[in-house]
């Protein structure tokens, strides 16, 4: 009987999976998003929050990293750096038009309140 967690041998293998298409050179945002999603799922939450960094330097009008990194943050306990990530969400769900985003970012904003 093997003592493996399937389950963290699976997420291991997205990351890497994701790590690869990223140095091959994907421009896909949601490569880029879906690695920091893997991190946050493996409980890497620094390195997952690093990575939503990376996605918003890299490709900033891409709404749901503004959400995700706010919400790691709120995790880590770090309530000021959760509504700086939903104010800068917030702006860019407006910019984009996308209202449930928005919705989405102001209500947790609320709650970091």
């Amino acid at each position: 009987m093997s003592s493996e967690n399937p389950v963290s041998d699976t997420t291991s293998k997205r990351l890497a999976l994701f790590d690869q298409m990223i140095a091959k050179g994907s421009e896909d945002p949601f490569v880029h998003y879906a690695r920091a999603m893997e991190l946050r799922s493996l409980g890497r939450k620094e390195d997952a929050l690093e990575a939503f960094d990376g996605v918003a330097t890299r490709f900033p009008t891409y709404v749901p990293t503004y959400l995700m990194a706010a919400q790691v943050c709120g995790e880590l306990q770090r309530d000021g750096d959760a509504v700086a990530w939903c104010d800068r969400g917030i702006a860019q769900a407006r910019e984009a038009g996308d209202g449930h985003a928005l919705g989405e970012l102001q209500a947790f904003r609320a709650e970091m309140e």
